[in-house]
Parts: C-alpha cells; sequence; structure tokens
C-alpha cells in the first residue's frame, strides 16, 4: 500500500498515511462542503502524527461525535474522525503533499451528509 505525506498549508503539522487512494468521499454537509475537502478513510494505524500535535485544535458542532482538526495557525483541516465511523480517521486528501487529485482518476462518491442519518442508514447492510 502507498504511502503518502501531508501537511497544513504553513507545514505546523506533518503528517503520513498508507492509503488506497482509489476510491474517495466527498461529504456534502454544511461544513465539508465550505472547507472543500476530499475524504479517505483509514485506521489509526495507517496514520502517523510526524509533527505538530500542539498545533492542532478541535472544532465540533451539532451532535459533538464527528472530530475536526484544524491548525490552529492556518487553519487548515488536515484529518479528523468522522461521525460515522469515530473510530477511523477522516484524511483530506488534497492535503497531501505528493498525491494530486486532478492528475489522478479516483472514484468519488458522494456521502449525503446534509442528510446525515438517512445516508448513513442507507449505507449499513441491511439485516
Amino acid at each position: 500500500m502507498p504511502t503518502y505525506h501531508g501537511s497544513c498549508h504553513c507545514g505546523a503539522v506533518k503528517f503520513e498515511i498508507d492509503a488506497d487512494l482509489s476510491k474517495l468521499v466527498r461529504c456534502n454537509c454544511s461544513i465539508c462542503t465550505k472547507k472543500g475537502a476530499l475524504f479517505t478513510v483509514v485506521p489509526d494505524e495507517r496514520l502517523r502524527l510526524l509533527e505538530g500535535k500542539d498545533a492542532l485544535t478541535l472544532y465540533q458542532f451539532n451532535t459533538k461525535v464527528s472530530k475536526h482538526y484544524f491548525c490552529k495557525h492556518c487553519g487548515i483541516h488536515p484529518f479528523g474522525r468522522p461521525r460515522s465511523a469515530p473510530e477511523r480517521n477522516l484524511i483530506n486528501v488534497r492535503c497531501l503533499d505528493d498525491y494530486d487529485v486532478d492528475a489522478e482518476t479516483p472514484e468519488i462518491d458522494l456521502f449525503d451528509g446534509r442528510n446525515w442519518e438517512a445516508a448513513f442508514a442507507a449505507r449499513r447492510p441491511h439485516s
């Protein structure tokens, strides 16, 4: 699995991930739409924070389950923990320094975060 390196705009936060970026997620909830993020999800063992733990600040809203981490210096959102899988890491691939989403051709799925409950229920396997 490829390793990618990422950072915030000012470089205070640096991280790396091991990920397959052939399929990404775009969420249309209020915060994801405003920040223009594009995501992949990775478990803890595939995200390594290299620098800047003290530069990260947490933002939460609504149910306060999802955790949005931002660089407190430049305001960039490199990663967080999604409400749909709070035990995993949501990586903003636009913060990866060695991945160009425009040059690649990933499949991009839409998660309907505006209608979160219905969208989450639709993704779960029905028993």
